[in-house]
């Protein structure tokens, strides 16, 4: 595993890294083209390419994890019922009032 000390290349994590980057923000350029787009068949083909991103980043994203170098908390039952509140509360914003 290379390490950047005298420039001699990026590291295994930093590779990861730069390439889950990558898919985070192709996954977000597809989905705002596919949003805009109005022709049917060239929304289709946009889906199977945000797919083919989203299924990188999560391959990215479980060798990352496996290795320990992308750490993520657990959500407490507190906070997942508080999202599940605000989400509930924007799906249905009539309701509140």
């Amino acid at each position: 595993m290379p390490n950047n000390i005298a420039g001699r290349g990026l590291t295994d994590r930093e590779m990861l890294q730069l390439s889950l980057e990558l898919e985070k923000g192709r996954c977000r350029s597809i989905a705002n083209t596919m949003l805009e787009t109005t022709h049917n068949e060239l929304r289709e083909v946009y889906v199977q390419c945000f797919e083919n991103a989203r299924s990188n980043h999560v391959q990215l994203f479980e060798i990352m994890n496996n290795k320990g170098w992308y750490k993520t908390e657990l959500a407490s039952k507190e906070q997942i019922s508080k999202v599940q509140e605000l989400m509930q509360n924007n799906l249905h914003p009539d309701d509140q009032f």
